[in-house]
């Protein structure tokens, strides 16, 4: 398994991770072997959140964990936090907020709430899960310093932020900032176009992001993408969707020459890019978690690279 280095930090770690946030519809036993599965395929990163499962995920995993006997120091444990789940919208494996909150309080009891469920003693990295609108920046330093303190928590991250927003929290900081967990595909490259249409006037050109690409490399902040199989917000996956004809014929093309799945193809594309980019797995198969992971062992050429970006209806100005 390819490994990335974390952050500015030395600690290097796979370029895969697995994402639990569906592992609420596993039993134990279930669970235990697509844990299992994941390590054997070299990834040793987990992505959790609080709100995944309502809970229920992370209990799931802590159960998960002791019947495939995957001691916590094999692992680099990752959790988000900062969302009130509003329970009439939430359904399934969709789960809403009703408000964002950064507030010290209940920064500090979501990490107690997330290491009780996990059944283990810190956190490898803690993550803001979406920006607060009323985050009091001195209330969320003062909440990540009682957390390293007490050793609850390790390193420190966000989610889904642009650069003023990680400028603005990163000045009021002791911690270093190491990841940004944002949506990131084929199908989701925003932070691309904007940046091969510069001063034109079509829709590519608009930058939704505020250069958070090129600010993460120039800040060494590691990019998390998540769902990188999926289109549009969860409309779904675009892996032999007939809807992406081209696509998955450029897909199945490189696959086998590689002599690897369609979703390894996909991650290699992502992993192709030199923003020490870290893919979220979140499927719960263990085929397609061994089918995906093989994609961090292929280096596709530049041209291949541009020829899935255009098979994905993109072009260049």
């Amino acid at each position: 398994m390819k490994e990335i280095k974390l952050g500015e930090t030395s600690f290097k770690t796979s370029a895969i991770a697995l994402g639990i946030m569906r592992m609420n519809t596993l039993t134990p036993q279930a669970a235990a072997k697509t844990l299992k599965t994941a390590v054997e395929s070299g990834i040793n990163y987990i992505d959790s959140a609080d709100i995944y499962g309502q809970g229920k995920s992370e209990e799931i995993f802590c159960q998960a964990r002791k019947l495939a006997g995957i001691s916590r120091d094999q692992l680099f444990i990752q959790s988000k936090g900062g969302i009130i789940v509003s329970p009439e919208r939430s359904h399934g494996n969709y789960v809403f907020g009703k408000r964002y909150d950064f507030s010290k309080q209940h920064l500090l009891e979501t990490v107690d709430g997330i290491l009780q469920r996990l059944g283990i003693d810190y956190l490898d990295s803690f993550l803001l899960h979406r920006p607060d609108p009323l985050m009091e920046p001195s209330e969320v330093a003062a909440a990540f310093d009682e957390l390293q303190r007490t050793g609850k928590v390790r390193h420190f991250g966000v989610s889904n932020f642009n650069p003023q927003q990680i400028e603005f929290l990163q000045n009021n900081l002791s911690q270093r900032l190491l990841i940004n967990q944002l949506q990131f595909s084929i199908m989701h490259t925003g932070m691309i176009d904007a940046g091969l249409h510069v001063n034109m006037q079509d829709n590519r050109s608009i930058d939704h992001d505020g250069g958070i690409l090129e600010y993460a490399r120039l800040k060494k902040i590691t990019i998390q993408a998540w769902s990188p199989f999926q289109y549009g917000m969860f409309a779904g996956t675009f892996i032999d969707n007939p809807k992406f004809e081209r696509l998955n014929q450029v897909l199945a093309y490189l696959g086998q020459k590689y002599q690897v799945s369609k979703n390894a193809i996909a991650t290699a594309w992502i992993l192709r890019h030199p923003a020490n980019i870290q893919v979220i797995l979140g499927t719960m198969n263990p085929q397609h978690i061994i089918d995906s992971a093989a994609g961090a062992d292929i280096t596709l050429s530049r041209q291949e690279w541009y020829d899935i970006y255009f098979a994905a209806g993109n072009d260049l100005p």
